[in-house]
């Protein structure tokens, strides 16, 4: 099982009597149109939970292997006794003795059965191709046009949702001269922070004033440094994108800034302690940190992870390709945190081509392969 993705409930109502209707509510509960995909529609009675999305598995694999991992991933919202079930798929019904065959037929009987057995009631059971749509649990059914979908509610403050799960994963442009420049920049900085770390700090009049300050942003007021940067995502300059770079190469630091994204500078400024003991005494580190971390604390502000995102996004795209790595899995995590696990899938699958043995990208790999997702994500708001 590959990326997965879930949007919190909304605050709108959205009716949907009919199963074209349900199909037509579908992009505005993702944020996206689904390709290729799983969408489970989590229900409490009568009222949706948002939606669920779950990459196609392969075609030879287990169907109720992947019914099981979904159902596990389903159970995690809060209150679910209900479910409607979505196949999105490229390849079109087949005929077969005067018989309709739906694609994916076995792995919609799997889940039927999977979320059957474990006491969810089916709402629907539905398969969308690009040339129409038809009902699972009607075997005389005939597949039905896609005009016969509605077209999605307006809701405000929704986007265009044309697009599907991967829209908006690419990393921003950069041009050549720009990371080369940050490049540069970058191979300043680690002279220096070498030569801080063995003691030689050398004569300050040989080193780059503007390198000196992005040693000094990191070494003085880490914190500080990180939170500044969250007021200008995508204005950051060569040297203070080079000291991001850095911290984000170092396990010890790059956690406590996605800690602290994932909170508030006080936060922060607790979890590098925290995290400097950790790697210097071996001592415990404080289960709220951790709690954090593993998506089980308090829900963070959507908007100052998504203004982070941006940050680390326009790092990376600037980064000469070794330091990629690191930058790529930090926004794969805060994807994570976010709920866009098919955007954080793009990013850890990249940071782990940069460096394979990334410990914390495999670790991000393993979740969304499991369909976990941070339990704030999943509690109602």
């Amino acid at each position: 099982m590959h990326g997965s993705g879930q949007t919190p409930g909304m605050n709108t109502v959205i009716h949907a009597a009919e199963p074209a209707e349900l199909l037509g509510t579908v992009p505005v509960l993702a944020g996206f149109t689904p390709r290729r995909s799983v969408v489970l529609l989590p229900f409490h009675g009568t009222r949706g939970r948002g939606a669920m999305r779950i990459d196609l598995p392969d075609p030879g694999g287990d169907p109720h292997t992947f019914a099981s991992a979904a159902l596990q991933a389903l159970l995690q919202v809060d209150d679910v006794d209900a479910t409607a079930i979505v196949v999105y798929s490229d390849a079109p019904p087949q005929s077969d003795a005067d018989r309709l065959l739906p694609p994916w037929a076995a792995l919609a009987e799997a889940l039927v059965e999977a979320c059957e057995g474990s006491g969810l009631r089916i709402i629907e059971a539905m398969w969308v191709t690009p040339t129409g749509w038809g009902d699972y649990l009607d075997e005389d059914a005939v597949p039905r046009p896609l005009d016969s979908i509605p077209s999605a509610p307006d809701i405000p403050g929704v986007g265009d949702l044309s697009g599907d799960q991967l829209a908006g994963a690419d990393l921003p442009a950069s041009d050549l001269a720009d990371r080369e420049r940050v490049g540069r920049a970058l191979a300043e900085l680690e002279t220096i922070m070498d030569g801080h770390r063995d003691g030689r700090a050398g004569d300050a009049g040989d080193e780059n004033p503007l390198a000196l300050m992005g040693a000094a942003m990191i070494l003085d007021d880490l914190p500080a440094f990180v939170e500044d940067l969250l007021e200008a995502p995508t204005r950051t300059d060569s040297y203070s994108c080079a000291a991001l770079l850095w911290c984000l190469s170092r396990p010890v630091l790059r956690d406590a800034i996605l800690v602290q994204w994932a909170s508030d500078e006080e936060f922060g400024c607790r979890a590098l302690a925290a995290q400097l003991a950790f790697t210097g005494q071996h001592s415990e580190l404080p289960d709220e940190i951790g709690d954090v971390f593993t998506g089980r604390g308090a829900r963070p502000d959507p908007d100052r992870l998504g203004c982070a995102l941006e940050v680390v996004r326009h790092a990376a795209a600037r980064a000469p390709r070794p330091a990629k790595a690191g930058a790529l899995t930090a926004a794969a995590w805060l994807a994570w945190a976010l709920g866009r696990s098919s955007h954080a899938g793009r990013y850890v699958d990249e940071a782990l081509r940069i460096d394979p043995g990334l410990g914390m990208a495999t670790l991000i790999r393993s979740m969304l392969d499991a369909a976990r997702l941070p339990e704030w994500v999943l509690r109602r708001p």
